[in-house]
Parts: structure tokens; C-alpha cells; sequence
């Protein structure tokens, strides 16, 4: 449905988007990850019209629609402040981009009621938005968003200002609601966990590029890369010293890989930690345990001085500062970094 090609920005002089390359399905929701100054609302607002690309092409079913104005390309946006007009009521605002379409008043009244069922808020029509939570607002812009039935749903950090319990209902709502309506839909986020609960797939971005773009499950369980691996929260990144003959040797010792790479990543979940006296275990030192309800996030030292982080269970036998303990390594553990 709609694809991106090549599209470069710099703001004086400072490349903000170093020739993105993204194809999104109809029916798809695609979340731009990333960190704090990595382009990815910049590539939202120019995929929405709201800034201009210094190079490359947006088409959409095949049509270059640079050209088209913001207000034409049917698409609806959402926003972390919800950008709601204080003056007028829920469903005034709801009604918003029905008008600026001239839909007839009696249509406008059942969509409006449609799309606050949908978003549940019925019976919500006469309340005045300043009134209204943080949640319900979000809702309320929500289904205005919905309201024209864009072709293109943009959602900029929609759930940011909100407290992490609300956050969790209402990204399951949301996603639940755009597939429901059979939209596509862009994702911007920072927070990896909204992310996996939302996207179809997730485009991870970096400096401006796109370092990795997969399924949540395969972005989980097999990074790419040593920067989308940290932004995971994965720690276990070994220095590759020397590799041949499908085997890399590490500080750690040497692990047998599938692909030539920069680096390995030990995947914590496929990480066990065992007796010392294990075959074939990483002996280490505890130097920090930190409870987590299920499990103990505990960071052990090897004797090279490399530091490794293992999940251990909660209901398993305390573990003391300076214990020696051992770690196996599984092979679904082992992943190659390429950069």
C-alpha cells in the first residue's frame, strides 16, 4: 500500500533521515522504535505531509503523493496531547473532520455515535473533553482519528502522557480497534513493550536508518545488530577476538556460529544458570542480584572481566553476593551480530 523510497532530510545541515526504504501492506500496522532523535517523527511527519523530504519518493498505491497537501491524502493523525479542542463537546469534537468533509449533519451524528461505541465511550457525546481523563481523552482523539475513515492511521507516541497501567489497556484496545476496521496503520514509540503489543512489524530505527524491520517475535528472539540488541535491554554482547571454521572465540570462551559477525549476543532467555560442576558451563562470580517478581535479574563476572546478565528464579534458593555459580549457554542463545 504505501512505499518509501530513498527519503533523505536534513535540518541545517544535520542529516536526520539517511535514505529510508520502508514497504508497508495494506492491513498492516508498522511501529517506527526507537530512540529519542532517530528520525522516526520526522519520517511520520513527511509520510503525513507535514514536512517536506530533500529526496526520495512516498507512493501510495503506487501514486507519488508528495505533491498532495497534508489535508487531501486522507490520512488521520494522533498525537501524545491529544490536540482536542477545548471548547467544544466529545462528540463535537468527534464530528471535527466529518465537517471540514461536508458530510450531512444526520450522518455525521450516527458515525460519531459508531465510532464511540467503538472506542468505548458511549453515552459520552454531551461531556466536555476538559473534563475528561487522560485515558478518555485519548479515546475521545482516537475517534475523531477514525472518524473521515482514513486510509493511513499516523499515531505519534498517542499513549506517552500516560501512566503505565492505562497505557497497557489501551494498546490492546488499539490494536484491537484497527484491525477491526481493517486499517493500516504507522506506530511511533520509544517503548519497545508498546511496540510488541501492537505492531505486525516493527522497523527499528538508528541515527536515521532503519537497522532492522521483522516481526516482534523475530526482532525478540534474533537482533541483528549490537545497537538494536542494547535498545532490546539485551547486555550479553561478547567481542568477537578471532573466528573460523564456523566457531568464534570470545573473552568467554568460543561458541560455534552459524554466519560470519561483528559480535555475539548470548540471548538471556536461553541462558540457564546451573552448578559449577556442570559440563560445558561458564563459571562466574555474582556481583548483583535485583528482584523482579518472577526472577532475579542477576549480573555474574567472569574471571576475563567480561559481566553477564541471567534471569534466576525467584522461587529457586537465594543467591549471595560472591557466589560462584555457572551459566549453559543453549544454542538458540547464540546469535551473530553483524554489526
Amino acid at each position: 500500500m504505501l512505499d518509501i523510497r530513498g527519503v533523505q532530510r536534513a535540518f541545517d545541515g544535520i542529516p536526520v533521515l539517511r535514505g529510508i526504504d520502508l514497504t508497508i501492506n495494506d492491513g498492516e500496522i508498522v511501529c517506527l522504535l526507537g530512540p529519542s532523535g532517530c528520525g522516526k517523527t520526522t519520517l511520520l511527519r513527511i509520510i503525513a505531509g507535514l514536512e517536506k523530504a530533500d529526496s526520495g519518493s512516498i507512493l501510495l498505491d503506487g501514486q507519488n503523493i508528495q505533491p498532495v497537501p497534508t489535508h487531501q491524502r486522507g490520512f488521520g493523525l494522533m498525537f501524545q496531547d491529544f490536540a482536542l479542542f477545548p471548547h467544544l463537546n466529545v462528540a463535537a469534537n468527534v464530528a471535527f473532520g466529518l465537517e471540514m468533509q461536508k458530510i450531512p449533519l444526520s450522518n455525521q451524528q450516527v458515525r460519531v455515535h459508531q465510532m464511540l461505541d467503538l472506542v468505548g465511550l458511549t453515552g459520552f457525546n454531551e461531556r466536555d473533553v476538559t473534563q475528561l481523563s487522560g485515558g478518555e481523552r485519548q479515546r475521545v482523539a482516537l475517534a475523531r482519528s477514525l472518524a473521515p475513515n482514513p486510509r493511513l492511521l499516523m499515531l505519534d507516541e498517542p499513549l506517552g502522557s500516560l501512566d503505565a497501567a492505562l497505557r497497557e489497556d489501551l494498546i490492546v484496545d488499539l490494536r484491537s480497534i484497527v484491525k477491526q476496521l481493517h486499517l493500516t496503520a504507522i506506530y511511533v514509540t520509544h517503548d519497545q513493550h508498546e511496540a510488541f503489543a501492537i505492531a505486525d512489524r516493527i522497523a527499528v530505527m538508528n541515527a536515521g536508518q532503519i537497522e532492522q524491520f521483522t516481526t516482534p517475535t523475530d526482532l525478540y528472539q534474533h537482533p541483528t545488530t549490537a545497537f538494536v540488541a542494547h535498545f532490546l535491554g539485551f547486555d550479553n554482547i561478547l567481542p568477537i577476538l578471532n573466528q573460523q571454521n564456523g566457531v568464534a572465540t570470545t573473552p568467554i570462551g568460543e561458541f560455534s556460529v552459524s554466519k560470519p559477525a561483528k559480535s555475539l549476543l548470548l540471548h538471556t532467555d536461553f541462558l540457564r544458570v546451573v552448578s559449577p560442576t556442570t559440563p560445558a558451563s561458564i563459571s562466574a562470580r555474582v556481583t548483583q542480584s535485583v528482584f523482579q517478581g518472577d526472577s532475579y535479574r542477576l549480573t555474574l563476572r567472569h574471571a576475563s572481566g567480561t559481566t553477564l546478565t541471567v534471569k534466576y528464579p525467584s522461587t529457586a534458593s537465594v543467591l549471595q553476593i560472591d557466589d560462584i555459580m555457572a551459566i549453559e549457554v543453549s544454542p538458540n542463545a547464540i546469535i551473530p551480530l553483524s554489526q
